[in-house]
């Protein structure tokens, strides 16, 4: 039976009932609409990147050869941001919190770990390079750490997510809608009362061209709806869940969240990692929708010479009817006697085919459009490890590498933001729902291990009391969120090595040039240069 709308007594407030309901769905729908242009784009992107774009285009005969030059750009790309894998630090703002921003930088790492953010990293950064946009979700699950709860990090299919069309900024949709399909079976499981009430999924949602035959028909859209409200002069984010136009959870009708929202932070817990930008949509392009027109040309002249090669090494021959040449013996290659009837056999009686080859001038024009691809993609060939004649020294290499690399850092740093994003809202979630203690395990960067408690006891609001008839009011932590390169590339460490061994031969370590060198370290800038200055300066002490 469907909650209609009814008033909370105690807090004087509207609960969610079928009218919101009906409304949700009616707004989801229009979301939707909204949507169907990127949703599309999105699917066929997908199709360009296993090599199956032929079925998408027009005039296509579905026997056309597929080149993997645009799949292995994408594929560098990738590898480029795995080499450049995020660590966090955080920083505290005030010195009364540094011990707080210490332990957090040391529990962030694990609570990620314990998510598998690696891989999930690594799912996001697949999806972004394809589609032009990775959306991670950062949520509260009660019923992880046997029923404790703890923090969960997903990467969010886009043709799942459902918000306001024409705004940018996700946050200042007025409703967000993630929708999923669960089977029916597991919704009865965690929902009793849906028992006999959940039949086939009651909204659509756009699909990939799978190889597998995926059967819908005995699961339901299950739809979480984020929506912010003003609570008491402050904008709070709530959430209900809905399935088949039946309500399962409305943080508005629960005493605990009703005032405060579901989340303290007052955002949705989605963060969207953009690669090239759109205005008017938090969504962007990616890598594929700058590259398909090159790869589809690169294409259909790859096959326009393969074809011509082979049918110049296939040959075929004209034979007059009027001849007596046994076809079937002139075909056979292994057959080494060829019967012909009559006396005469002139060259007329059989004539070969001459198939004219393709000039050189159309295989230039595809290397051209290899360069362009590579170019207009940043992929050149020595940032993947070739380099030009005459170059091999591994500072020269390197030098190449960083002068190339400059779209790679522009794309990392894009993650990093988004990365601070997500563990700003971990810290978030950590503060609200850490009320016990946590147990975890930290590696120190020399190897040993120190089992740790943590809870929310240091990072939450505090009323900092009164002075003369003056209330302070209330104050909480605030830390600043600090992303850097977990690990180095080879070629980075390589150059670090070189350098060191530029500043020994110089006479750097010297303790009778310390003056000079200290000097010339001030100009310089390269990593871990604090750690040489005070090397130098500490071994003349």
């Amino acid at each position: 039976m469907k909650k209609e709308k009814t008033l909370d007594k105690k807090t004087n407030i509207d609960m969610v009932g079928s009218e919101d309901v009906e409304k949700a769905l009616d707004i989801l729908k229009k979301y939707k609409e909204g949507k169907s242009a990127l949703e599309q784009r999105i699917v066929e992107n997908e199709q360009w990147f296993r090599l199956r774009h032929w079925d998408t285009l027009n005039g296509s005969k579905g026997n056309e050869n597929a080149s993997a030059w645009l799949f292995n750009s994408i594929a560098n790309k990738h590898a480029d941001a795995m080499d450049n894998f995020p660590q966090v630090t955080c920083l505290p703002r005030e010195e009364s919190d540094r011990s707080s921003a210490e332990i957090l930088s040391q529990i962030l790492p694990v609570i990620f770990e314990r998510n598998g953010f690696e891989k999930i990293y690594s799912d996001a950064w697949w999806y972004k390079l394809k589609a032009g946009t990775a959306v991670y979700g950062i949520f509260w699950n009660p019923l992880k750490s046997n029923g404790l709860g703890d923090i969960e990090i997903k990467q969010v299919d886009i043709l799942n997510l459902f918000w306001e069309p024409g705004i940018k900024d996700i946050q200042k949709s007025k409703n967000i809608f993630h929708v999923e399909l669960i089977d029916n079976e597991t919704l009865v499981a965690m929902y009793p009362e849906m028992s006999g009430r959940l039949g086939n999924s009651t909204v659509e949602i756009a699909k990939y061209v799978y190889d597998d035959n995926v059967d819908t028909k005995d699961k339901s859209a299950v739809i979480d709806r984020y929506y912010k409200k003003i609570v008491n002069g402050v904008e709070a984010v709530h959430y209900c869940k809905l399935c088949n136009g039946e309500l399962l959870y409305a943080s508005e009708n629960d005493p605990e969240y009703s005032q405060r929202g579901f989340y303290d932070h007052g955002k949705y817990p989605f963060v969207f990692d953009t690669l090239f930008v759109e205005e008017g949509t938090p969504c962007g392009f990616g890598y594929i929708d700058i590259m398909k027109d090159a790869q589809k040309q690169i294409d259909v002249l790859s096959n326009a010479l393969v074809k011509n090669a082979a049918m110049a090494t296939t040959p075929r021959y004209f034979i007059n009817s009027a001849g007596a040449v046994n076809e079937e013996e002139f075909a056979d290659w292994s057959n080494s006697f060829v019967h012909v009837s009559g006396s005469n056999l002139g060259e007329d009686s059989i004539r070969e085919i001459k198939i004219s080859g393709i000039p050189e001038i159309y295989l230039g024009i595809l290397n051209s459009k290899i360069d362009e691809l590579k170019e207009t993609s940043g992929n050149r060939d020595f940032s993947q490890g070739g380099v030009s004649s005459g170059v091999t020294a591994a500072s020269a290499i390197a030098a190449l590498q960083e002068a190339g690399s400059k779209l790679t850092r522009d794309m990392v740093k894009g993650g990093y933001r988004a990365f601070s994003e997500i563990n700003c809202l971990a810290i978030e979630l950590i503060r609200q729902f850490y009320d016990e203690p946590r147990f975890f395990r930290i590696v120190s960067p020399n190897g040993q291990q120190e089992f740790v408690s943590y809870d929310n006891s240091g990072i939450i609001a505090r009323n900092q009391g009164s002075a003369f008839g003056v209330e302070f009011g209330m104050r909480q932590p605030i830390f600043d969120i600090k992303v850097s390169a977990q690990t180095a590339t080879p070629f980075t460490k390589i150059s670090q090595n070189e350098l060191a061994l530029q500043l020994y031969n110089a006479g750097f370590f010297n303790p009778e040039m310390r003056s000079q060198a200290l000097s010339a370290l001030s100009m310089m800038e390269f990593e871990g240069k604090s750690a040489v200055i005070n090397k130098i300066a500490g071994a003349v002490l």
